[in-house]
């Protein structure tokens, strides 16, 4: 006979909620940006805009879907792609029945694209140099706002304790086992730690508490009690 929960599993876990949280206040963020750089006359607000994606295995696709008939990428708006890479359980952080502490690692990659432009001064800026740019202006702000102080614990205070910044690597998305063209990315890895919780059984309130007590060999009463807890 196996024993089974009398409550049902009807929630996300933690780590769900914290991949949610980064993806929303990048999102919001980013149209934050473009509103003020726009207040501000900036010339180009809009490059402060990027698009926010979770759980995407191929989100470039979205760039290479906006090409024209020639192939040239119209829609140059960089992609940010946040997902769960893993996570560990460190023995000495928790309990064995409840709570137990989840130190995760969350990948946020970025993609930018570019086509190629005309130099005032001869020549034209190649693709990949413009790409690599674009992308890495956005890997800049994923960077300085998630870092800020406002989000110190993501804005899930109580839930979060930590959050601190990984690694920072470049690389070329895969397009049918080729490379993707004029397409960079660069994956920036938060670390995040905070707990996670199991179910627990509902505690019933026992009304009554019999024990049954013997004799010894030699006829002694060991014990007879009758505890009432109503």
């Amino acid at each position: 006979m196996v024993d089974v929960l009398d409550t049902l599993i009807d929630k996300q876990d933690n780590f769900e909620i914290v991949r949610d949280q980064i993806a929303l206040i990048l999102a919001t963020e980013s149209a934050n940006q473009v509103a003020k750089a726009t207040t501000e006359g900036k010339p180009e607000p809009d490059d402060w805009k990027f698009n926010v994606y979770t759980e995407r295995s191929r989100p470039w696709e979205v760039l290479l879907e906006s090409a024209n008939d020639d192939g040239i990428i119209e829609d140059e708006t960089p992609i940010v792609n946040v997902w769960f890479d893993n996570g560990t359980f460190p023995k000495n952080k928790g309990d064995t029945v409840k709570r137990q502490a989840f130190e995760v690692a969350y990948n946020i990659d970025c993609y930018g694209s570019a086509v190629n432009v005309d130099n005032p001064a001869g020549g034209y800026f190649t693709m990949d140099e413009l790409a690599s740019r674009n992308v890495q202006r956005t890997t800049r702000f994923i960077r300085n706002i998630l870092m800020a102080d406002i989000n110190t614990y993501l804005q899930l205070r109580g839930l979060v304790w930590q959050r601190w910044p990984g690694s920072i690597t470049a690389f070329q998305p895969q397009q049918n086992t080729q490379n993707a063209q004029a397409v960079i990315a660069i994956r920036f890895v938060l670390n995040v730690a905070f707990n996670e919780f199991a179910p627990q059984a509902t505690p019933e309130n026992l009304e009554e508490i019999f024990v049954e007590l013997s004799k010894d060999e030699t006829g002694k009463v060991v014990a007879e009690m009758l505890f009432d807890t109503t």
